[in-house]
């Protein structure tokens, strides 16, 4: 989530101090792109590209696809633009502005399906890199920022006043945590799968809970309150707001008296004349994660079309179009918050507004919040199958751990971040571990909140894990054990939940008396049910395991293969697996 800018902090040319993971085509690109930069202001010198009015009958055409709380500012931008006759090597440069969700830009290309544009505005950097990540066959290379606008929580002016507005200062933690526990206080947000603003705000929420005793779970709770609440976009989570200030309103059911919100999306409320209210806005002091507009060309470009293109970034950083994109409610620096922009979007000190951004989120991170959230929103039914065999006894490199015990302490940590509505279930699997079975059941796969005795189900998978044990002389019956557990797992299938199986290996099939793996695909094919999904996501942990072996197996059930070097990396990749298989689903 690194941020591409100028040294002004916005505009075109900026590199990302991250690295990244990207075909050698993207950054050959990206050299002539900023090289194309270096050369604009000389050319500008020179009259190449000039504010003359000598435009051609032909001129550069670009569409822009951008995310539609920009759109209005940019659409007036590129107005401003053609009307003063801005060119590029003599040609007119004429911008087509075209709002579309950043999530189904994001979706299409991942798709391999261009869009109808040759440069996109997104409101996050978050989908490019999700686009880039798995190096697709559509390069997106950012060029640039557009703007930007910090989130925080906006609230009607009584729910806001009840809360200590704008005195009184918040932790993410403390303000969503006294928002849930007025019970008149209604909370909504966007959805974190479809939202940039959902998804950073909540993972900044994740991140401070983290640091508290039992904050994962803590986080956990509120994600699933919150999720009760969500809307699909943020446009739409803004008509949720009470339509004037009447009682009627006020106590509608259906309608929310907070929201996690941007900045900009608080102004555009407070300054239109259809909102019927206003909003007051609580900025968190440990940090308003961002969204950053950041400017990225779709595949390849022509040279007119790559010059008009920095042509028009360069235009949009005049103090003329600076002036235009704050009059619509947005940041152009990262150093100053505009009086103007706070207060119209109900921001008042000592609210912290003027704090500067906190370190953006890794993508690790982001991942993990959307996989959280993946599971809170749709309750989850997973067993998950463990390898037992001797060689779970061998160090993990650079530590003093087996990778058994490694492992074990990644799976309490994801156990940590299911709810008591999700059912969990173990079985470890070795040779014989169960007279000439390959496994054995060791905690049934139930509620986690349901009570035995003195325990719940958590409290017994969480001893569960932590008795686990490499088998003496044990080996790896890996595919006998896939197709019980997995037969296990359909038959047991229960509806209107996320139904998987996770099977946690760190070798190859051992077993000579086992299926093999061609009979085992075949019969995971015959037991797939496309109206009752259970994905299986297989994870190889550590170098002996084979990685595309476990694709080939977990492909025969729309599910996935995964790999990690380092066992502790298994509750991250886990959550992944179930946000692609949960959105397969969908």
């Amino acid at each position: 989530m690194g941020r591409h800018s100028l040294p002004d902090q916005y505009g075109a040319g900026g590199s990302d101090p991250r690295p990244r993971a990207r075909r050698r085509t993207v950054a050959v690109a990206t050299v002539l792109v900023l090289a194309i930069a270096g050369g604009t202001a000389g050319a500008i010198k020179s009259g190449l590209l000039s504010f003359g009015s000598s435009c051609q009958d032909d001129p550069v055409r670009l569409r822009l696809a951008v995310s539609p709380d920009i759109a209005p500012a940019l659409t007036a931008a590129a107005k401003q633009a053609r009307r003063r006759d801005i060119t590029s090597d003599g040609r007119c440069v004429a911008v087509t502005v075209t709002a579309r969700d950043s999530y189904k830009v994001a979706d299409a290309i991942a798709a391999g399906k261009k869009p109808d544009a040759q440069l996109w505005v997104p409101d996050s950097e978050l989908w490019i890199d999700r686009v880039t990540a798995d190096n697709g066959p559509i390069d997106v290379t950012p060029v640039g920022a557009v703007a930007s606008t910090p989130i925080g929580v906006a609230m009607v002016p009584t729910a806001a006043k009840s809360l200590g507005w704008p005195k009184k200062t918040y932790s993410w933690v403390n303000l969503v945590g006294a928002a849930m526990q007025d019970k008149s206080l209604r909370l909504g947000a966007a959805d974190p799968a479809r939202s940039a603003t959902g998804l950073l705000a909540l993972t900044q929420l994740s991140t401070t809970a983290a640091e508290l005793k039992g904050g994962d779970t803590q986080a956990a709770a509120m994600m699933k309150t919150l999720s009760q609440r969500t809307a699909d976009s943020d446009s739409q989570v803004v008509e949720t707001l009470p339509r004037d200030s009447s009682g009627t309103e006020l106590g509608n059911p259906k309608r929310n008296q907070a929201l996690v919100l941007s900045e900009q999306a608080a102004y555009a409320y407070n300054s239109s004349a259809d909102s019927g209210g206003s909003v007051d806005m609580f900025y968190p002091k440990d940090g308003s994660p961002r969204l950053d507009y950041p400017f990225a060309t779709v595949d390849e470009l022509t040279t007119d079309e790559s010059r008009a293109a920095l042509r028009f970034i360069n235009y949009l950083r005049q103090p003329a179009q600076l002036r235009l994109l704050q009059k619509y409610g947005f940041r152009t620096s990262d150093e100053e918050a505009p009086q103007a922009v706070v207060a119209e979007a109900g921001g008042s000190r000592p609210q912290p507004y003027t704090e500067p951004t906190p370190q953006p989120a890794s993508d690790a991170a982001l991942q993990e919040t959307l996989g959280t959230w993946t599971i809170t929103v749709q309750s989850a039914r997973l067993t998950t199958v463990v390898d037992a065999s001797s060689s779970m006894s061998q160090p993990v490199p650079g530590t003093a751990r087996s990778r058994m015990d490694v492992t074990k302490g990644s799976l309490l940590q994801a156990l940590a971040t299911f709810t008591p509505e999700d059912e969990i279930g173990l079985w470890e699997f070795s040779t014989k571990l169960d007279g000439a079975k390959d496994y054995r059941v060791l905690v049934p796969t139930e509620r986690l909140g349901n009570q035995k005795g003195s325990g719940t189900q958590r409290d017994r998978l969480s001893a569960a894990f932590n008795a686990l044990q490499p088998v003496p002389h044990g080996a790896t019956g890996l595919y006998d054990t896939t197709l019980a557990a997995y037969k296990a797992a359909t038959t047991s299938y229960v509806k209107g939940k996320f139904n998987a199986l996770v099977v946690l290996t760190d070798g190859v099939n051992q077993d000579p008396g086992s299926i093999s793996r061609s009979e085992l695909i075949t019969q995971l094919q015959k037991l797939t049910d496309p109206a009752r999904p259970v994905p299986l996501i297989m994870i190889a942990v550590g170098p002996d395991a084979d990685r595309q072996e476990a694709e080939q197996i977990a492909a025969a059930t729309g599910g996935s293969g995964q790999s990690v070097s380092n066992p502790s990396q298994i509750q991250s990749v886990m959550l992944k697996a179930i946000v692609a298989a949960g959105s397969r689903g969908d």
